[in-house]
């Protein structure tokens, strides 16, 4: 009964979010990393979700991060793909937003056809302040 507790807890949790699903990090154990070259540096997150064939990151600002500071780079993995966020231009601005900012991509963007099944890959980093 505490289960169905807990799982009904969840879901009210995930229906007050406006239309938002949260993406756990998944990394199969019994599967090599790809050790492919990728552009820039991953890039810690506050929180990612996954929401209308788009995938939803809040991360870190100086006060400049745009879009084009980021690139997420996706690599197939069984049934579903894996999302890596990657920071590939440094914010050197001086007015750091401590709640971060958002940054979305649809997944034609990401080349990955709707409904396609994902993760994100990324650490998580609780927001600063």
């Amino acid at each position: 009964m505490k289960r169905i507790v807990t799982l009904a807890g969840a879901l009210a949790l995930a229906a007050a979010l406006p239309g938002c699903a949260l993406v756990d990090r998944f990394m199969p154990q019994d599967q090599p990393v790809e050790t492919a070259e990728a552009p820039g540096q991953i890039e810690a997150v506050h929180a990612a979700a996954i929401v209308q064939d788009q995938a939803v990151f809040w991360v870190s600002s100086n006060g400049c991060t745009e879009k084009a500071d980021l690139t997420p780079v996706v690599r197939r993995d069984g049934e579903g793909s894996v999302i890596t966020l990657r920071r590939i231009k440094e914010d050197r601005c001086q007015q750091p937003r401590a709640e971060g900012v958002e940054m979305r991509w649809t997944f034609q963007e990401m080349g990955l056809a709707p409904g396609s099944r994902v993760s994100v890959e990324n650490p998580y980093q609780l927001p600063r302040g």
